[in-house]
């Protein structure tokens, strides 16, 4: 079944509606800090609501299915570890971020350590969201291209064009009410895929999960400890690894990663940003566990098939899925991707704004630091776009790429921070040294591909904070 003409009116009116209702929320902005944190106007559950759906992509939509599809629910057990990770950052992020003026959340790495550890970490941050987003946005091109027929690459320009237009023109505020709109309308997209999943299924629900081979993919806890020591750390979704290594990843994500930290900051007081960072691994859990769940139907339907995972359930909603509802699925599928892709732009630029450019400037103009701010929206959907290009021929399954990219310098990053918090006597040269220690180490460990990758965090985390502690404590016993 091909994509109809009204599929396309669907796609075309959605895409021109989001685009203008993000100029129309986001407002006119007067300054710097209107554009990129939304003058702390925002509702804490708008916030909640942007957050996962920045965070959730077009992966979850499409890729999260395939992994469920090619093996079982193990992957909810990192979800539970994320909520843990969100909690701390509540907790223990939170807090050191709302004292004084932040704008990023790198502006802490200066306030604590000096402005080369938050310049070193702003680039960082640059260099892995260009990369991990690229492979987000690569995500979204596969189920566009193959349901619209169109080249990869045209599928690519399209949704950067449309998410530049009203992160642009919206700035920050724009960004969040657009993200918060965008999260129903992709749930609700996958909600009518499975009901039409179950309507076409052969037999009842009852039946259909009672077979021996669906029941063995509805497994959620592995302990692991069957392949011995090696074969626990080589295995991604095992309990303990899913509940440190997901806690440890959304701890970096969401306390140091200035896409969500950027949003947080936009909360109108403490508590209210509290609220927004629990309530989103809430609701991740919720979504995690519907898409998954979504992956087990379609094995059922289909069974064992010799297709790229990220393609199975794009091949069901070309093939099953009435014309219509086609398209509301497809605009689903635009929204994940948009909302992730937007808020990446806009982190990317408020970081280089704000942590590269500002702080170096003797003098400050409100209108042309405005018109530099919008221009680098520009400048960076364009580099988006090229790191989506260059990952397009890759044949790890998309979800771990991303999130591989994501743990390579995350473990430094959050030991940053971390060193920060803990270590009071920690110093600038302390915490650089032991974040490119945190780095360098992950080099080796990601090359060599001793562990799996919900462990990377952990490790660059770990060895980030012996080495700055340990030098720490050798220049407090030289000054001694």
């Amino acid at each position: 079944m091909e994509v109809s003409t009204l599929d396309y009116w669907i796609i075309a009116i959605y895409l021109v509606a989001i685009a203008a209702f993000g100029k129309i929320s986001g407002g006119k902005q007067k300054s710097v800090k209107d554009y990129f944190i939304g003058s702390k106007e925002i509702p804490w559950w708008a916030i909640s609501f942007s957050i996962v759906a920045a965070e959730t992509s077009t992966l979850t939509f499409i890729s999260i299915p395939g992994l469920a599809y090619l093996t079982n629910l193990n992957f909810l057990q990192i979800t539970f570890g994320y909520l843990i990770g969100r909690i701390i950052v509540a907790v223990f992020f939170l807090p050191a971020y709302y004292k004084g003026e932040l704008t990023t959340a790198y502006s802490y790495l200066e306030n604590r350590f000096g402005h080369k550890t938050r310049s070193f970490a702003s680039i960082v941050f640059l260099f892995t969201r260009t990369a991990s987003d690229g492979v987000r946005l690569f995500a979204t091109a596969i189920p566009l291209y193959l349901l619209l027929d169109i080249s990869p690459m045209l599928a690519i320009i399209i949704i950067a064009f449309v998410a530049l237009l009203y992160t642009y023109t919206g700035g920050l505020k724009g960004v969040i009410w657009v993200d918060a709109v965008q999260m129903f309308i992709y749930i609700g997209g996958a909600i009518l895929a499975g009901i039409i999943l179950i309507n076409n299924m052969p037999g009842n629900l009852s039946q259909i999960f009672s077979s021996a081979e669906i029941s063995k993919k509805l497994s959620i806890i592995n302990f692991g400890f069957n392949n011995g020591i090696a074969g626990f750390f080589s295995q991604p979704y095992t309990l303990l690894s899913g509940l440190i290594g997901g806690a440890f990843l959304s701890m970096s994500s969401h306390g140091t990663d200035q896409l969500i930290v950027q949003r947080l900051l936009a909360a109108k007081t403490l508590a209210d940003g509290k609220k927004a960072i629990i309530t989103t691994g809430v609701v991740v859990i919720i979504q995690f566990t519907l898409f998954l769940v979504l992956g087990v139907l379609l094995f059922a339907y289909y069974g064992p098939m010799n297709l790229r995972s990220d393609e199975i359930f794009p091949k069901f909603i070309i093939e099953i899925i009435p014309s219509g509802i086609k398209g509301i699925i497809i605009a689903g599928l635009l929204a994940a991707a948009l909302s992730t892709l937007a808020g990446s732009i806009t982190a990317l630029s408020s970081s280089t704004m704000m942590d590269l450019y500002l702080p170096f400037k003797k003098s400050v103009n409100e209108k042309k630091d405005l018109i530099i701010s919008k221009a680098l929206t520009i400048v960076w959907s364009g580099l988006l776009i090229l790191s989506a290009f260059f990952f397009m021929e890759s044949p790890t399954t998309v979800v771990e790429l991303a999130l591989s990219i994501a743990s390579f310098t995350y473990g430094g990053l959050l030991g940053t921070f971390l060193l920060g918090l803990i270590n009071k006597h920690a110093k600038q040269e302390d915490a650089l040294a032991g974040f490119s220690a945190g780095i360098f180490v992950m080099i080796a460990v990601i090359s060599l591909k001793l562990v799996a990758w919900t462990w990377f965090i952990l490790i660059g985390v770990t060895v980030t904070l012996i080495v700055g502690s340990f030098l720490s404590l050798l220049s407090r016993n030289n000054t001694d």
